[in-house]
């Protein structure tokens, strides 16, 4: 026998316990395994898991209240619903595959159908607590890393429902908790989607009347251009209005699931609205220019949903449910519906008119203004020596490395070339700026149209006729941790923000995250992120180590920077809440110097770096 079969012999076959399964390859499961400092951390996918299931229960009919808490690491769900069968407890929470809702019967629409969700945060928790209180009896169970240590039965005077209780586990998670403020938009979200529920959060309560339409007037920067306009029918709910900020902003959802990449909804959504709105004006219009600036929200329920992935975050079904397609459900529903509304609103009509006819107008300008710059772009993108890109783009939707897909913008050649050198070249591309971008903020609108470098990062990018053909899942702005790259850094956001808004609101838009120091002796090397970690390196490494401090991108060597562009990257994602306006920030912060500014610079202003307040 050769040697080589000889390797690979029936020991080699291996069969792994359902709970070693999902801890091995918990990105099957949860998505990532971050330290809950980015909002698709799988951590929040495993408090989603368990408040789903409270939710399914609340839109079968049973339970007005869902009490969440989160202190010390320790998240505890309790509904008031049904209550798991009491005899069926341990299988519904240590057995893949079983659940209640393959069949459409005991939860007609529900989220989660595949039996896993609570399974895989049992696997994942280092302490995992399930109790089911029906009927004056209970039953408890506790696990540890999906092995179940105690199993109790009694009565009780609890009222009907499920308690769910778990720790995740700091070997999946390192060093991990969680933001609040992600939670708190979780549960926002939850409580929009499903009027008359109340939740509560650490004693926050959170109540929504008017579900969708609540969420748009709570998250618009500024005051609508006119009412939003509210609708609901049966299985669906929209709301649409305009603004004055870039872009297009529609929130998702799909069975209270929020569906923050899209699906099929969505793009039947925004296909339905241009080709209502055309139709109702007789007129050709682009539908950029009918989308631009619109904000709303779409929630539909559909039978037995797919999604991308087990985290749920993008509809791949094509169908409502057997023998009606999603966008003909959603097509004939907003036709019909938007028409009439607007049919019955003239007023709100006119003033949606003329914010599209400005749009035009603002387009036609903007592309007169370009129309001599492309052929120049076009030939400098061929020989264009800033862009290394990669294989795999986003749009790739049949490859599996899609969502992979990455760019840094970085500044000057020998911090990208380092980049390049240990990049992956099938999902990470590299931009190289040349000094400080423009100002967008106190430069002319002309001007930054005209910048030939913002030109060729947005061919790059290809998003300047339509958000969808963007290259890249994830932009990263990737700069000196000194004045001078914490400027470029906030130039770039800037420029996001103002042009391409969308790109930050749905999650595009990070910051890398560089090592300030390196500490290391003979045996070991320890990259630190802030002087608390250089600390701890030391007093784990010893006095006498060697300390040194980086000062650019370009001091780390290529070997050095396989760390930190891999799995072990750190990306701070550049976020909005619902109360930021835009334009006020960018004003605030790169606008004209003012004694606001001034005032909060100095307040803020670190010890370990020398500013000029400019």
């Amino acid at each position: 026998m050769s040697e080589e079969l000889r390797d690979y012999d029936s020991s080699a076959i291996k069969t792994l316990d359902w709970y070693n399964h999902i801890r091995t390859r918990p990105g099957m499961y949860i998505g990532s395994t971050g330290d809950g400092s980015l909002p698709d951390d799988g951590l929040y996918i495993l408090v989603k898991e368990v408040v789903d299931n409270a939710i399914d229960e609340y839109a079968s009919g049973f339970g007005k209240e869902i009490d969440i808490t989160v202190e010390n690491n320790r998240v505890t769900v309790r509904d008031f619903g049904r209550g798991i069968p009491l005899e069926k407890l341990i299988d519904a929470s240590s057995r893949l595959m079983t659940g209640g809702k393959f069949d459409s019967g005991a939860f007609k629409k529900s989220v989660g159908l595949n039996g896993i969700g609570i399974k895989a945060v049992n696997a994942t928790s280092v302490y995992f607590g399930i109790t089911s209180f029906r009927d004056g009896h209970y039953r408890s169970a506790a696990y540890s890393r999906g092995i179940l240590e105690s199993d109790s039965t009694g009565t009780t005077d609890e009222k009907n429902g499920t308690l769910v209780s778990f720790i995740a586990d700091n070997e999946i998670f390192h060093n991990y908790s969680y933001n609040m403020e992600f939670l708190e938009t979780m549960v926002r979200n939850y409580a929009y989607l499903n009027t008359g529920l109340t939740l509560k959060l650490n004693g926050t309560v959170y109540h929504s009347k008017d579900g969708l339409l609540d969420l748009v007037r709570d998250t618009m920067e500024a005051n609508p251009l006119y009412p939003p306009i509210h609708i609901k029918g049966e299985d669906i709910e929209f709301v649409i209005t305009h603004g004055d900020s870039n872009g297009e902003n529609i929130a998702s959802f799909v069975n209270g699931q929020n569906t923050t990449q899209g699906g099929t909804h969505l793009a039947a959504f925004r296909e339905a609205v241009a080709k209502t709105v055309k139709e109702h004006f007789k007129k050709d219009f682009e539908p950029a220019d009918i989308r631009q600036s619109i904000v709303g929200a779409v929630s539909i329920r559909v039978n037995e949903p797919g999604f991308g992935n087990q985290t749920k975050t993008k509809l791949s079904s094509k169908d409502v449910r057997p023998g009606l397609s999603i966008r003909s459900f959603i097509g004939d529903f907003v036709e019909e519906e938007l028409d009439n509304y607007l049919h019955k609103h003239p007023d709100t009509a006119s003033v949606m008119l003329k914010k599209i006819q400005a749009s035009e107008k603002e387009r036609k300008a903007i592309s007169g203004l370009q129309k001599n710059l492309k052929d120049k772009v076009r030939k400098a993108s061929l020989y264009n020596k800033k862009l290394r890109d990669c294989r795999v783009h986003y749009t790739d939707s049949r490859n599996e490395l899609a969502e992979m897909s990455s760019i840094f913008i970085t500044e000057g050649d020998s911090a990208s070339g380092s980049i390049t050198k240990i990049r992956d070249v099938n999902t990470q591309a590299v931009f190289s700026l040349r000094g400080k971008p423009l100002n967008c903020i106190k430069k002319s609108e002309k001007e930054v149209r005209e910048n030939e470098e913002l030109l060729l990062l947005k061919a790059a990018l290809n998003v300047e006729e339509d958000m969808d053909n963007l290259r890249y899942n994830k932009i990263i702005i990737a700069t000196d941790a000194d004045v001078d790259g914490m400027h470029i850094r906030l130039l770039m956001v800037s420029f996001f923000l103002k042009y391409y808004p969308d790109l930050v609101r749905q999650g595009h838009v990070y910051i890398l995250q560089t090592p300030l120091f390196r500490v290391h002796n003979k045996k070991k090397s320890i990259y630190c992120y802030s002087d608390e970690e250089k600390a701890a390196a030391i007093k784990e490494l010893g006095s006498g180590s060697e300390i040194t401090r980086f000062k650019g991108l370009g001091e780390i060597s290529p070997d050095e920077f396989k760390d930190f562009i891999g799995d072990n990257m750190r990306l701070d994602p550049v976020r909005l809440s619902p109360d930021d306006s835009i334009p006020m920030l960018l004003q605030f912060y790169l606008g004209n110097n003012t004694p606001d500014r001034q005032s909060f610079i100095r307040k803020n202003l670190r010890s370990d770096l020398i500013l000029e307040i400019v």
